[in-house]
């Protein structure tokens, strides 16, 4: 049997959240393969609609950071 790994996509302001992410990188820290970041300026413009849509796209889990 194999074991269930979510999709997740996160949607990340550039000065916050996508920033962590991103020295996290340069630290060589690893996250996992499947969770998707996608970057934003800001998270005060995902709309419900995005989040919606990266549901209807196959996404199990959307997280939003800011």
């Amino acid at each position: 049997m194999t074991e269930f790994e979510p999709k997740v996509v996160a949607f990340c302001c550039h000065y916050c959240a996508y920033s962590a992410a991103d020295l996290a990188g340069s630290l060589r820290l690893e996250y996992p393969a499947n969770v998707r970041i996608v970057k934003l300026m800001c998270t005060g413009r995902v709309d419900v609609v995005h989040l919606l849509q990266a549901f209807e796209a196959g996404a199990d889990a959307v997280l939003v950071a800011g």
